[in-house]
């Protein structure tokens, strides 16, 4: 796969999320996360479980960069929540097993963090929607590995190429390959009039100070 194929499909995607509103923009009136943090964007990725021709077509999307990766695996793994229905589709397809990791244990019954099975050896691949920090990635990874499981790909919907998130990834030695990133979506919402060219610099400065952004554009 060319890297202007893997562009077209980061730009097909990225039209997909601001068209169902899986990705909103508003660089004005910043979004507050749980964390407290402010940003300019807000991501819901399940949102696509609403629409079926667009979520087989991220299926298909993730499926096809999988196989260019040229990973081999025997596993799909899906992190718990929004990674658990692309998933269960891309597990489908293709027919094979798949896992799901909890974001905690159970306190319950066999307290189980991961749900379904792996054998020892096994080789999974991890499905995540959005990358952040990777740590929710990188739960699944080590809970799967804990199993006997062997993993050395993630692949997401979207990544916000955080910085920490590819040192996460590169301290557990996993590669992260991702449908579109949130450059790929400003380029896009900026082609199809949603932000203003003079919006663009500060939503970009979010990715490379997120936690201090809300301050250094004085919201706070």
């Amino acid at each position: 796969m060319t890297g202007e194929f893997m562009n077209q499909i980061a730009d097909h995607v990225a039209r997909i999320l601001l068209e169902l509103n899986a990705v909103t923009l508003s660089p004005k009136k910043p979004y507050r996360y749980v964390s407290g943090m402010l940003s300019p964007v807000y991501t819901d990725c399940r949102v696509l479980m609403a629409y079926p021709d667009k979520r087989r077509e991220i299926r298909d999307f993730y499926i096809e960069v999988i196989k260019n990766s040229g990973v081999e695996f025997d596993v799909v793994a899906g992190t718990a929540t929004a990674g658990i229905p692309h998933a269960s589709w891309i597990a489908d397809k293709l027919n094979l097993p798949m896992v799901y990791v909890r974001g905690k244990a159970k306190d319950h019954g066999k307290e189980n963090l991961m749900e379904g099975i792996i054998k020892k050896g096994q080789k999974a691949i991890v499905i995540e929607d959005l990358v952040s920090t990777g740590e929710s990635a990188i739960n699944s990874i080590n809970a799967v590995r804990s199993a006997g499981g062997e993993i050395s790909h993630v692949f997401s919907i979207i990544t916000y190429g955080f910085n920490i998130a590819e040192e996460n990834f590169k301290i557990n030695n996993v590669e992260l390959t991702s449908l579109t990133s949130f450059k790929d979506i400003v380029e896009a919402a900026q082609s199809l009039n949603h932000i203003k060219q003079e919006d663009i610099k500060v939503i970009l400065e979010w990715t490379s100070d997120p936690s201090n952004w809300g301050q250094k554009m004085g919201f706070e």
